[in-house]
């Protein structure tokens, strides 16, 4: 880039715009002719200033304040020059006035970075995730009202402690109408959407180092839970006494044979039901989560649901494929359901999900690959998470082990010639 430019720095009030015999004094800044007025806010007496010199005239005591002041200006304005050539960046009027009020990007604070990340993910990411996140940025500003005694920082002042104290006010902080603070987990995805939005800032030269360089997120590993064969069987079986407690039960079974999300059941219509390449019908759609297609081949407990309400009345009225409700609600009654069924597990809709993948589908050998493909996952490592060994699984592999076992303890050995 070329660096040779002219600039100069000059001193000068407004005569036309006098208050009180006072006027304001302003820096014009000059580089290759283009100029930019920075108004300084102080203000002298007309009489004091001296149009020539562009100064105060005189040795009073206002004057030698006000001359020293114009020094400090001066030299601030330089250096905002001097930096921008030393760093090779484009030199304008503009900018160098952008450095000297903090409007430039190294005077960025954390709150310009969460506004422009929340504007940024309005139309990218998923309601769901966007609400996290909202959720993370909440909880930012409350640890800057309570832990710093700020509204805002600069992104400057980020560092590694910043970030250490953060994480101890998260796993100290006591939501309201929560019995406990949040889990280790819970603190770690918060840090971990924190940090991808700081990542963003560095990746956009708004920080010059990445204060999360050093940072190890770390997760304890906890068991997903899902319905067994029985609990399953007791689920579908049983008789219930409302007809909300049945239609939330077989929202429930529906994903449990298809793996498919609450947020994308609640979407599907008939115009989602399509043959497919074996001649059957599979259920194809989108993730609203990744924007990744799924395609599920409909299995008969599924097939027979959609039967079931192809002519309700909820349906009808919605054009859906399953009767509508909210997650909150859903997950409310499922509660009762678990209860009504003798289930002692904390029933939630996602659970369908974890079921499909594990009793349905990976403890009746369905490959982990396949697995992942129906689920609509990005990355098998993400299906990985459900593919844990269960208890039948190792029984019928240690049965089969000690056959062979068995069979080679028949098998006659011959010495090494």
């Amino acid at each position: 880039m070329n660096t040779s430019n002219t600039f100069s720095i000059l001193f000068l009030v407004n005569p036309k715009k006098v208050s009180g015999n006072q006027v304001i004094i302003f820096a014009r800044i000059t580089v290759n002719s283009q100029r930019a007025i920075i108004s300084l806010k102080r203000r002298i007496p007309l009489e004091l200033w001296d149009s020539a010199k562009k100064r105060a005239r005189g040795n009073s005591a206002e004057a030698k304040q006000v001359n020293q002041y114009l020094d400090l200006v001066h030299s601030n304005l330089f250096q905002c020059y001097q930096d921008l050539l030393f760093k090779r960046k484009l030199i304008t009027a503009k900018v160098i006035k952008a450095a000297y009020l903090g409007d430039d990007e190294t005077s960025k604070t954390l709150q310009n970075l969460l506004d422009y990340h929340s504007r940024k993910i309005a139309s990218t990411l998923a309601s769901g995730t966007i609400r996290n996140f909202g959720i993370t940025e909440g909880y930012v500003q409350k640890f800057l009202k309570k832990d710093r005694k700020t509204s805002d920082v600069y992104l400057k002042d980020l560092d590694y402690k910043f970030l250490c104290d953060f994480e101890y006010f998260l796993s100290t902080y006591y939501p309201n109408g929560h019995p406990r603070a949040m889990s280790h987990n819970t603190v770690m995805k918060h840090i971990q959407r924190l940090r991808k939005v700081i990542r963003l800032a560095y990746n956009m030269e708004w920080v010059d180092k990445d204060p999360f360089r050093r940072w190890k997120t770390t997760f304890e590993k906890k068991e997903r839970e899902f319905l067994s064969a029985n609990e399953l069987s007791n689920l579908e079986t049983y008789e219930f006494p409302l007809d909300r407690l049945d239609r939330v039960r077989d929202l429930f079974v529906f994903s449990c044979y298809t793996g498919i999300s609450y947020v994308d059941v609640m979407k599907l219509t008939e115009d989602n039901i399509l043959m497919g390449i074996d001649g059957n019908n599979w259920i194809v759609t989108k993730r609203q989560k990744t924007k990744t297609p799924i395609k599920v081949p409909l299995l008969d407990p599924a097939l027979d649901l959609i039967k079931k309400y192809s002519q309700h009345p909820m349906t009808i009225i919605s054009g859906s494929l399953l009767p509508i409700i909210t997650n909150e609600k859903l997950n409310v009654y499922l509660k009762e359901v678990a209860i009504l069924c003798g289930i002692k597990k904390n029933l939630t809709y996602h659970m369908a999900r974890h079921t499909f993948a594990t009793t349905i589908t990976l403890s009746n050998g369905v490959p982990i690959e396949t697995v992942s493909k129906l689920l609509g996952h990005t990355k098998i490592a993400t299906t990985q998470i459900y593919a844990r060994v269960l208890e039948n699984k190792v029984s019928r592999d240690m049965n089969n082990l000690k056959l062979v076992l068995e069979q080679n303890k028949g098998v006659k050995k011959f010495p090494d010639q």
